[in-house]
């Protein structure tokens, strides 16, 4: 298979298990839910939708690998990076911000990604060299504001994680100075915004590979800089991410990184 037979296969693949998920939407007071950790919980949808995914992605060459948040890894030199419903509480609290995202990896380099909003019929989709797509029209670089006007995202830390502190030290340099922070509650999506110009940047730390991996080919076909916490980190080996148009990184990247803050508090 081509570099774009396998894009439509994951843009199909994903758009295949956001139907699935909107089913379950319809319903989700229904669902049976158990919690992984303190405020982490997966529901049947999650591990449906995957079942899906993994069935329909893993149909192309064989040998191919997969790495899906609710499902046993298999190892492969290309592999499948899969989160079936990123943003789950969202999901299963009724706040529509959740998506699909399907992300593939070749000798270790992300090569395509699809991130897949079920809710908005908005299908977010990149491969190496081919730019950003939205659902079936290209999409031009945003011109980024002055910092000041800019619209950040972020992923907060709650329950057990041991990096809570390190992150409102984050919110309390960024906050002043700006139009704002969001945090949404899922990556994948939050990181499209950012590819589509809708946030001005994005940060968090110790996401998880199927959190970004999708993510990750969107920003940077978009021409948006991508950086760990240090300029040599790569987020997807790290699970830290950094990210904004090169007209706002340094200002964005030098509030963040200021002395004593780290990505593995």
């Amino acid at each position: 298979m081509t570099l774009a037979q396998d894009l439509t296969l994951a843009v199909d693949a994903a758009r295949a298990a956001g139907d699935l998920l909107l089913d379950h939407w319809a319903d989700r007071d229904a669902l049976a839910i158990d919690a992984k950790r303190p405020g982490d919980y997966v529901s049947q949808a999650d591990h449906r939708a995957e079942a899906l995914l993994r069935d329909r992605l893993l149909g192309g060459p064989p040998g191919d690998g997969w790495l899906g948040e609710e499902s046993d890894a298999r190892p492969g030199t290309r592999r499948w990076i899969v989160d079936p419903l990123d943003g789950t509480t969202n999901f299963l609290r009724g706040i529509g911000h959740w998506a699909v995202s399907v992300a593939l990896e070749d000798a270790g380099r992300l090569v395509l990604g699809v991130v897949h909003d079920p809710l908005r019929a908005e299908t977010f989709s990149a491969m190496a060299g081919g730019g950003l797509r939205l659902n079936d029209a290209g999409l031009l670089p945003a011109q980024p504001p002055g910092f000041d006007a800019a619209l950040w995202g972020t992923g907060m830390p709650f329950g057990d994680m041991p990096h809570i502190d390190d992150h409102a030290a984050d919110l309390a340099r960024m906050l002043p100075g700006t139009a704002g922070v969001r945090r949404m509650g899922a990556a994948a999506l939050d990181l499209a915004y950012v590819a589509a110009g809708r946030l001005d940047g994005f940060w968090e730390r110790r996401l998880r590979p199927w959190d970004i991996a999708a993510g990750l080919v969107l920003l940077r076909e978009a021409g948006i800089r991508v950086e760990g916490w240090t300029p040599d980190e790569r987020p997807e080996e790290t699970g830290t991410v950094i990210a904004a148009p090169p007209a706002l990184f340094d200002t964005f990247a030098g509030r963040l990184r200021a002395p004593g803050q780290s990505s593995r508090a």
